[in-house]
């Protein structure tokens, strides 16, 4: 009978993330962490030889799963699953591995490798979104366009000061990012319940051979920090903060494909549709914007999934329940690849976004009459007329333009009926017409697009110039 298949892993994620979460890397982190406890343990003294600490590197990456699955089927234990196997194979060394600690030791600092790690793939992604759409932004920085509230036309603003409304999102996504990554902190050797007490029995009572051993174990994975206290695990909070974050992303990225499948509606923007793409199986003239609900689908799973992690956190008891351990496996590795596949979705649609100006423009056009009414008022009230009969007089033929244009599918006349209103004292039709460029409505959009971007955005690809993929073929194209 077949198997099922997750999504995740047979359409979605890239190779890179999945590998990050693949049993394959934690359980060679498992070893390497065996591995470099009994180097620094020998190097602080421990009767260690260095016969056994070759014998673990010879046998580092010979991982027999069938023996491991064997053995996990008897102790219903994976830890004991793979130490076992593991002596089996490095048998000089089989009295001295996994001496002092406890399964956490294993578990938990893998985690946060494998956490680390994974930021470090999305941080690339992250950065190559926002390099693409300050190029967009750029683009664009003075093209006008109709502004919406609540969905209906307001003023104007320019299609790259909009695009710049996503980019802010994706900066404060990067700025907590940057911080978590910044901030992560190793779990160390704690022991059972977090005192240590086995390594104070192992080092003679020495507790500066105990932090000498945990400040050197973290410095061969990278990390700056450890934790200076934990019960037997570390603190959930650090699993409820790290997809708080993803959970963050995936909102600003699901703002992204709710605005963008609002103007393919409009047919003013589209995201990429290939050659032979069939957007439904009735109606062959549809264009689907497919990928844009696939960031949006899979982002509503990795917002939903936060909470748990919450959940989580706050149902711990004492030093440690293992209440956790199922959901932990389950969320953190979903909400990662999804996240992944949600940003490699997402700059595989800035390849190939495609604008539509001149629809832009005609909707410009049916609207922008009814912009220029504060311009109208103001000249009417430096001619001497009341502000307030000219407010209603406006009024009154805005409404009955709109009439015109719903209920009989008639053009906007709005300019004319003003032309025409006596009571009005503006008569200027050439004047009015010169007024009616859309660049005079856009306020600062222009200016203010190209200093955020100068400001704010240009400083971190600058930093983070490395991590740009100027050639689109390098990107990982599994969508």
């Amino acid at each position: 009978m077949e198997k099922y298949k997750n999504p995740l892993v047979e359409r979605y994620s890239s190779k890179e993330m999945l590998y990050n979460f693949s049993p394959k890397k934690k359980f060679l982190i498992w070893r390497k962490l065996w591995l470099y406890l009994a180097e620094i343990q020998k190097e602080l003294g421990l009767n260690i030889s260095e016969e056994q600490i070759y014998d673990l590197k010879t046998h580092l990456h010979n991982i027999d799963w069938n023996r491991v699955s064997f053995y996990e089927k008897k102790f219903r234990h994976d830890v004991m699953a793979h130490l076992y196997a593991f002596g089996e194979k490095a048998t000089i060394a089989r009295p001295i591995i996994h001496l002092g600690v406890t399964s956490a030791f294993l578990g938990d600092n893998t985690d946060i490798i494998l956490i680390r790690d994974g930021l470090e793939i999305l941080l690339k992604k992250l950065i190559n979104i926002i390099f693409r759409l300050r190029n967009f932004a750029l683009e664009y920085h003075n093209t006008p366009t109709l502004a919406f509230t609540h969905y209906q036309p307001a003023q104007l603003t320019t299609v790259g000061k909009r695009s710049s409304l996503w980019l802010q999102s994706l900066l404060l996504d990067l700025e907590e990012l940057e911080f978590r990554l910044k901030n992560i902190h190793f779990r160390g050797v704690k022991g059972t319940v977090g005192t240590a007490d086995s390594f104070k029995e192992l080092f003679d009572g020495d507790l500066q051979k105990v932090k000498d051993l945990e400040k050197k174990l973290s410095s061969k994975f990278r990390f700056k920090n450890v934790f200076s206290i934990t019960g037997q695990t570390y603190d959930r909070k650090v699993d409820a903060q790290i997809l708080n974050l993803l959970s963050n992303i995936s909102q600003s990225s699901h703002k992204f494909s709710n605005d963008l499948r609002l103007l393919q509606n409009l047919k003013e923007m589209e995201e990429p549709f290939e050659k032979e793409q069939i957007g439904s199986s009735a109606m062959a003239y549809k264009r689907n914007p497919i990928r844009s609900e696939r960031i949006a689908s899979l982002a509503k799973y990795v917002i939903s999934l936060s909470n748990s992690s919450a959940l989580v956190a706050a149902t711990q008891w004492l030093e440690r329940t293992l209440d956790d351990s199922a959901n932990r496996r389950l969320v953190i590795g979903q909400s990662f690849l999804s996240v992944d596949s949600i940003l490699m979705i997402w700059n595989n649609i800035l390849e190939n976004i495609v604008v539509y100006p001149n629809i832009i423009d005609k909707h410009i056009r049916e609207e922008l009459p009814f912009l220029i009414t504060e311009y109208l008022i103001v000249e009417c009230v430096k001619k001497g007329a009341d502000r307030q009969d000219i407010h209603e007089r406006i009024r009154i033929h805005s409404m009955a333009t709109n009439d015109q244009i719903k209920l009989k599918g008639m053009e906007n006349d709005f300019i004319k009926r003003i032309l025409d209103d006596q009571k009005i004292p503006i008569h200027d039709e050439e004047k009015i017409k010169k007024i009616m460029n859309p660049k005079n409505f856009t306020g600062f959009s222009s200016d203010q697009t190209l200093e955020f971007i100068e400001t704010k955005v240009n400083p971190i690809l600058n930093r983070f110039h490395h991590l740009i993929d100027y050639d689109i073929s390098n990107m990982d194209k599994r969508i």
